[in-house]
């Protein structure tokens, strides 16, 4: 797994983000969209991908999935789904995903951890050292070691 340093991939997410903002915002006047991921958060090494939050009242969880199909997205396979949080990736060729989450959810831990890390440059310093321990492994192993990393940052105060 090759992790990139911010100033060859954060400028790129930040204009891919203004621009699938504006599309959704146009599909989902009524959704909240946040930029989330290491490409949100300052100095953080990244595979380079782009994160989408995409925040929808309970009864317009499927109708937003929908809509979002039509920016050429498709359901992630093999990762979670559940009535609150859908996974959408990108068939453009441009390494983007949305997370598709219920307002009040417990999915909203994605907004938690991107604020934590940008409050503490030795958070995103020790998510750094992490990804490059972690270059070796597979992807099903650097998930397991990244979520313990997320769940002890959210586990603090």
């Amino acid at each position: 797994m090759v992790f990139l340093e911010p100033e060859k991939y954060q400028q790129r997410c930040a204009q891919l983000f203004n621009s699938y903002r504006k599309a959704i915002c146009t599909l989902l006047p009524f959704a909240k969209i946040e930029h989330i991921g290491s490409s949100a958060i300052p100095n953080a090494f990244s595979k380079g991908d782009l994160d989408v939050y995409i925040e929808v009242l309970p009864d317009q969880f499927e109708f937003a999935i929908e809509q979002l199909k039509t920016l050429n997205f498709i359901e992630k396979q093999n990762t979670l789904r559940t009535s609150e949080l859908c996974m959408l990736e990108s068939l453009n060729n441009d390494e983007v995903a949305f997370q598709v989450v219920v307002t009040d959810s417990i999915f909203k831990f994605f907004l938690t951890f991107r604020d934590k890390l940008i409050a503490s440059p030795t958070l995103v310093n020790e998510y750094n050292q992490l990804k490059l321990q972690c270059s070796h492994l597979n992807h099903d192993q650097y998930r397991a070691v990244k979520s313990d990393f997320i769940n002890r940052v959210l586990s603090h105060p």
